[in-house]
């Protein structure tokens, strides 16, 4: 490995920086003619332009593979998909290789609290705190939200269209007025939403608010916390709230439900449920009960009011809302 490192350091075929460009235009575009969504192009890029200035060159796939090897920094994910970007490069070029195996290590992912989460969208910019909420509330992947544009909101019925990738399928979503409020702020320019140029500027600006916001706060667990960590957020909560797969399932767009099975799993609900109990004494507190996930009982009381419960998600660390907050909050 060490001889054929310091070949490639002292060899002739390094590429200029221009030259490099040059390559990275040429692959993304070949990406994109063949169909890769975005958020591809873009990792995929930045993975193939990252393996070249680290060393590899891209038409020795002995130097990219031991460049792969040498990223002590990378998971086993991280290292796949570089392998995968530079398999797409050689196939462009009608050339092949034999690929190093790095199969991710399936875990459970990390479930923060709700309060948590909204204390993270807090501490961001308006345009990323916006990001983040269309995030948990819709369970959307970060490449759907990332491609929105306004005509994909429907501001008289509050809903949000939701056109999928990898395959999955097309959504629509009812969202609260808090988060409308919130898109109504941002500024049209453009048909898209989002000032970032692309996802790679808008993973760089989330890194950034995220370490700020939990240096700020004193809690490193906001660390943790990813796009994707939002989805699997909400996808676990709707299991434990309706115990119905199907629903999780068209939720989150997949197509086929072993997809969904994998979510199921996160959930720990204790043997005996408990539930937080509201009385709502007219129709107004009755409403924003039911938006906040209350479900109605039973009867009419001697006071006039009616009965509605929630169930406890304990583990989640959510807390109760008052009734006269929740309308602030939504």
């Amino acid at each position: 490995m060490e001889t054929r490192i310091e070949k490639w350091a002292a060899g002739a075929t390094k590429l200029s920086k221009a030259e490099l460009k040059g390559k990275i235009v040429e692959y993304a575009w070949n990406l994109k003619r063949n169909g890769y969504a975005e958020s591809t192009i873009t990792t995929y890029s930045y993975l193939i332009r990252l393996l070249a200035r680290r060393g590899g060159n891209l038409n020795d796939p002995d130097t990219v593979k031991d460049v792969i090897a040498m990223q002590e920094q990378w998971s086993r994910g991280r290292k796949g998909n570089a392998v995968k970007a530079y398999s797409l490069y050689l196939k462009m070029h009608g050339l092949t290789w034999e690929k190093p195996k790095y199969r991710a290590i399936e875990k459970l992912p990390f479930i923060p609290t709700e309060q948590e989460i909204d204390s993270l969208i807090s501490g961001c910019s308006k345009q990323m705190t916006t990001f983040l909420q269309v995030l948990k509330e819709s369970g959307a992947r970060r490449g759907e939200a990332f491609n929105l544009k306004w005509t994909d909101i429907d501001f008289v019925t509050n809903t949000i269209r939701i056109t999928p990738e990898k395959g999955s399928k097309a959504r629509i979503f009812k969202i609260s007025e808090r988060l409308a409020r919130m898109l109504t702020t941002l500024p049209k320019k453009a048909g898209r939403i989002w000032v970032y140029k692309n996802v790679f500027y808008l993973d760089k600006g989330f890194r950034r608010m995220r370490k700020k916001t939990a240096h700020k706060l004193g809690n490193p667990r906001l660390l943790m916390i990813h796009f994707h960590t939002l989805r699997h957020w909400k996808a676990t909560i709707e299991y434990a709230r309706t115990k119905d797969i199907l629903y999780v399932q068209q939720l989150l767009g997949h197509r086929n439900i072993k997809t969904t099975l994998k979510y199921i799993q996160l959930v720990d609900m204790p043997q005996e449920e408990k539930f937080i109990c509201k009385v709502a004494k007219n129709i107004d507190q009755a409403a924003e009960l039911i938006e906040a996930g209350f479900e109605y009982v039973t009867g009419e009381y001697d006071d006039g009011g009616k009965l509605f419960r929630k169930r406890k998600l304990s583990y989640l660390g959510s807390s109760s809302v008052p009734v006269g907050s929740w309308s602030s909050m939504v």
